[in-house]
């Protein structure tokens, strides 16, 4: 091996110090490192996947019931999030319930001060990121849920009782999906 590909000065060249392409360089490396999670066991996927599911169609039955959309893309987010993340912050019980409320306060905030807009929309979700964000109560699906409530302006009375008991749900079914299957990552990693 020459000493221009190991590394070292070249003679050639004394003031540059040649990369050896086999060895990654220190930013290389970071990069490297960085890999996608790993794929999930065909039954962790099915238990994930399920309960899931399972708690949106409650959700859905739940709404037909009592005559009210209950489920709102938001919820199916965080679902999403519990079910198969559980250990991420985003998926915590303190995100999704707070999480929630706040999107909804800030975008009624938002509705009351400029109106229903795409415009507001737009400052409600970023308002709602910074007190999240802030707050140290991470959950990008509750940005979502400032921009529902200021593009459809859903009744405070109605909407705001049900997000809330729905988000209270998926954190319960999210503790009791992970104690279902033994293997499970145990589902709040905290709660507050």
């Amino acid at each position: 091996m020459s000493p221009s590909t190991t590394g070292t000065v070249s003679p050639a060249r004394p003031a540059e110090v040649v990369a050896d392409p086999q060895r990654p360089t220190r930013s290389r490396s970071r990069l490297m490192a960085a890999k996608a999670p790993a794929r999930p066991s065909a039954v962790a996927a099915f238990h994930s996947v399920s309960a899931a599911t399972t708690v949106l169609l409650a959700l859905v039955g739940i709404g037909a019931m009592i005559h009210e959309p209950v489920l709102i893309p938001p919820l199916a987010a965080s679902a999403a999030l519990v079910h198969s993340a559980p250990t991420l912050p985003l998926a915590q019980p303190r995100g999704v319930v707070i999480g929630h409320m706040v999107g909804a306060a800030v975008g009624y905030a938002a509705l009351a001060t400029a109106g229903s807009s795409a415009w507001t929309a737009a400052v409600a979700a970023g308002l709602t990121l910074a007190l999240l964000t802030v707050a140290r109560t991470p959950h990008s699906p509750a940005v979502a849920t400032a921009v529902v409530t200021v593009l459809q302006t859903p009744a405070p009375a109605r909407f705001v009782p049900l997000l809330l008991g729905s988000t209270l749900l998926l954190v319960l079914t999210g503790y009791a999906g992970s104690r279902i299957r033994r293997k499970a990552p145990r589902y709040p990693a905290y709660w507050w």
